[in-house]
This record gives C-alpha cells, sequence and structure tokens, in this order.
C-alpha cells in the first residue's frame, strides 16, 4: 500500500477515533458547540502522543498515560484561559480516549470467568493507568494560574 504499512493505518484510524469519540463525548457532556472541534483536538493530542510513547518510545501504558494526561491538562489550562472558560470543559473530555474502561471490562470479565491471574493482571494495569491520570491532573493543576495567563497571547 504504497509505504504505509497496516500498523500504521490502525495507529491513523486511532486517532482519528480519539477526535470523534471526544467530540461525541463532549457533545453528551454538554460541552457548548463552539468547544466541540477544540474538545476533539485535545483529546486526538492526548491520545496520539499516549500511542507513540507507548508503541514507539517503549514507554508502559501508565508512564505513557501519565504524560499524554499532562499534555491533555496543559492544552486544557491554556484553552480555558485562551477562551475564557473552566478547565474542566476541556480536561473531561480530553482524558476520555485514556480511561481504561477496557482494562476494566476484562478485568471483570475474567473475574467472572474464573481466570484470576488473567484478572489480577489486567486489574493493576488499570489501576496503573488510572493512578497516573490522577497523578498527571494534579501535577499540572498545581502550576500557578499566572503562568497560562502571561503565555495567552489574547
Amino acid at each position: 500500500m504504497n509505504g504505509i504499512d497496516f500498523i500504521t493505518l490502525s495507529v491513523a484510524g486511532q486517532i482519528v477515533a480519539a477526535f470523534f469519540g471526544t467530540v461525541a463525548f463532549s457533545i453528551l457532556f454538554g460541552v457548548p458547540r463552539r468547544y466541540y472541534i477544540h474538545c476533539g483536538v485535545c483529546g486526538m493530542l492526548g491520545w496520539t502522543f499516549y500511542i507513540v510513547l507507548f508503541r514507539y518510545a517503549g514507554f508502559s501504558e501508565a508512564e505513557a498515560t501519565l504524560c499524554g494526561t499532562i499534555l491533555v491538562a496543559l492544552l486544557s489550562r491554556f484553552m480555558a484561559v485562551w477562551f475564557k472558560c473552566p478547565t474542566t470543559v476541556f480536561l473531561i473530555t480530553g482524558i476520555f480516549p485514556m480511561v481504561p474502561g477496557g482494562g476494566i471490562y476484562w478485568t471483570i470479565f475474567y473475574l467472572v470467568s474464573g481466570q484470576l491471574r488473567h484478572a489480577l493482571s489486567s486489574g493493576s494495569t488499570a489501576l496503573m493507568v488510572t493512578i497516573a491520570i490522577v497523578f498527571g491532573i494534579i501535577l499540572v493543576n498545581e502550576i500557578p494560574g499566572r503562568f497560562f495567563k502571561s503565555l495567552s497571547v489574547r
């Protein structure tokens, strides 16, 4: 396929899905219409950063999630200052692609089906990813707000 392999294609598909999934979640979350694209870009960039670090840089899931969350939280704070709206508009929707819903699903599935070793493995990974998300948000929220206001060009 002219230099594009199946893995690259699936990564591109994931990035597009992250954008539209974030936009869809922002609609469900009740975000004002004028911010849909910005929310989608925030979620897409966070997921892109995560996938690059996880697949190509050798980071663990938790490490890549921490870095992706830090990026989403930084973008959310910048966009909040830029558009003069709450940070949570972009943060909650932008984090959506990185939430370990699949890991939690498989943990419960393995528990119900009696596969305790698999349940422990997927459950611990989901827990580490969740902690990484929380830690990334806390880390960025400790940066004083005047830092973001000073970088705003508006």
